[in-house]
């Protein structure tokens, strides 16, 4: 039988995590944990806030089907496009073969792939980059300098990522998230959130004339140092990009989940 437990606290780490930052964008927000689905939609700009994943443990491809079908229908009742995250270890391997037809047979496009990581975390230094020094988001100015680097390194308007984080009293005072300054100039951001007895790393981003310096590794590492120095947690776990895919391992992840972001097409 398949040990699915770490693709499995995977997707219940993005339900529990989504569901905060959700509802701290919009109290109205809609989320709903369906047979088979978890719906953490804001309904705002900014996509990564717009977000179903499925759900079911070992999955079939005909209930795989009939899953994407309603997440479709739930993305098109929408006024903001998202995502819909699958983790393809949940799925059985005759689901995980058929993912990309029923996927299109749904209405949805792959938009990107993805991994989930975990690391036990031993006690590890306080990081220092010989370029940086870091800044605890505390204010809207700072937060919004965060927004702003998500947008830069994702392609996203400014306008968007300010509308997923603006005003937040939940990034201002539950997340760990740090800037790194270069010259009093912002240029990569990273925080970690507790969640059920974990950290997890969220928006991690770099500005892209400032990317391949080692300031985004530099700038996870001090978001999880404060962050388990805070909690005395020692799991984190994170979904990684393609883009920071090659980071994390540096400092202690290790992936153990396949992702695939799907959108409705265009």
């Amino acid at each position: 039988m398949t040990d699915r437990s770490d693709s499995i606290e995977s997707m219940e780490q993005l339900a529990v995590v989504w569901r905060a930052m959700v509802l701290d964008r919009d109290s109205n927000a809609d989320v709903r944990d369906l047979p088979g689905i978890a719906v953490r939609w804001a309904d705002c700009r900014f996509a990564f806030w717009n977000c179903i994943t499925l759900t079911d443990v070992g999955a079939d491809a005909m209930l795989v089907e009939q899953r994407l079908s309603q997440a479709a229908d739930i993305m098109r009742s929408k006024k903001h496009p998202g995502f819909l995250w699958i983790f393809e270890d949940l799925l059985d391997g005759e689901a995980r073969a058929a993912l990309g037809a029923a996927a299109e047979q749904a209405g949805l496009e792959h938009a990107f792939p993805g991994t989930g990581m975990a690391a036990d975390l031993l006690p590890i230094p306080e990081p220092v980059h010989p370029d940086l020094t870091f800044v605890r988001v505390t204010t809207d100015e700072q937060l919004r300098a965060y927004a702003d680097l998500n947008s830069r390194a994702y392609g996203f308007p400014l306008e968007d990522g300010r509308d997923g984080l603006a005003a937040s009293t939940l990034w201002k005072n539950r997340v760990y998230a740090y800037l790194g300054m270069r010259d009093d100039v912002p240029v990569t951001c990273a925080g970690t959130v507790e969640a059920t007895g974990r950290l997890f790393v969220v928006l991690v981003a770099t500005d892209p004339q400032w990317q391949r310096r080692g300031y985004g590794e530099a700038v996870t590492r001090k978001a999880v140092y404060e962050g388990a120095r805070a909690t005395g947690l020692t799991r984190a776990t994170l979904h990684a990009t393609v883009a920071g895919a090659f980071v994390y391992p540096r400092i202690g992840f290790k992936p153990n989940s396949p992702m695939q972001f799907y959108s409705l097409k265009g």
